[in-house]
């Protein structure tokens, strides 16, 4: 394997853990640290379900495009779904230092599939943040075994954060 190629992975791979602890500390910070605004942020959740839908849309393309050896769509389609996932993030974290909290208030079974559609969507988008940023520096150093081999599992935790988002935000909708 090419030395130069190894080596840029390594620094790409700190620049993943950077970003995914500074993300993470915000996220963490988001809820207690509120910044005054008189801009009404109230539009975004919305927003933060349709890119969440739109990732998982363009991951299933990514998908197909791979399984049916089209590289170069499956390349511009992952692009695609890191840019909506990007957005998503400083949308999510803008929101949430501008804006109250909005708390569920179903009840009963629901309440159920509510907290454990929220707590799974929030604990898995946390360890698949650094784990999609691993496996796109594989890729991008042309490490493709070890991309693949990856990407076989990241995929579906990726995939699962991106449709458990909207459900969440659909769940919660009523109480905005």
């Amino acid at each position: 394997m090419n030395q130069s190629k190894v080596e840029l992975e390594k620094r790409l791979n700190r620049l993943a853990y950077v970003v995914s602890a500074v993300v993470l500390l915000l996220v963490g910070m988001m809820r207690r640290v509120k910044i005054e605004t008189d801009i009404d942020f109230s539009f975004l959740p919305p927003f933060h379900a349709s890119l969440n839908a739109i990732t998982a849309v363009i991951l299933i393309l990514a998908f197909y495009y791979v399984k049916n050896g089209r590289i170069e769509q499956h390349k511009k389609a992952i692009y695609a779904a890191m840019v909506c996932s990007a957005l998503f993030l400083l949308s999510y974290v803008l929101y949430h230092f501008t804006t109250p909290e909005t708390r569920f208030g179903g009840e009963g079974v629901m309440r159920i599939i509510y907290f454990f559609f929220l707590i799974t969507h929030v604990v898995l988008a946390a360890v698949t943040l650094p784990l999609v940023l691993f496996t796109f520096n594989r890729a991008y150093t042309e490490q493709f075994d070890r991309h693949k081999k990856m990407a076989r599992w990241v995929y579906w935790l990726w995939l699962y954060v991106a449709i458990t988002g909207p459900i969440c935000y659909l769940m919660l909708k009523p109480y905005y």
